[in-house]
């Protein structure tokens, strides 16, 4: 037994998980988690970040500019954690942002994170596209 993957939706579905978990060697692990957010939420986003790297420019480095949809992401998810993120001192000197990853959001999680970027978008004057206001 290499890995296996149950979603707990019924019956049938915990009772192999239970066999698998009783059936494991001796130092394999199990880890029970609510579900990380779908590819479809993780697609939202992408619109209403492209839209804030087109509409809004930001200071960096002590000037303004505009930034990439990545970098965006950066700021907004930062931002969503209340800034809450660690500096670290880069390799050469310079400064690294230790974040968080929205990879790691579960589902709720990842939509109350699109609903805040909507927010943020209409609080900073960021139009969206009507894809992006579903």
């Amino acid at each position: 037994m290499d890995r296996r993957h149950f979603i707990l939706v019924g019956h049938e579905q915990r009772t192999r998980a239970c066999d698998a978990v009783f059936a494991a060697p001796a130092g394999y692990h199990c880890i029970i988690q609510e579900p990380t957010r779908t590819l479809d939420q993780n697609a939202a986003q992408w619109p209403i970040l492209e839209a804030f790297s087109k509409q809004l420019q930001w200071p960096v480095n002590g000037a303004m500019t505009t930034l990439t949809p990545e970098e965006w992401k950066d700021i907004l998810t930062a931002a969503f954690r209340n800034e809450t993120v660690r500096v670290a001192q880069g390799l050469n000197g310079g400064m690294v942002l230790l974040g968080c990853r929205t990879r790691e959001f579960s589902k709720k999680e990842f939509s109350e994170w699109i609903d805040w970027l909507h927010s943020v978008a209409i609080e900073r004057g960021i139009k969206l596209e009507p894809q992006c206001q579903s």
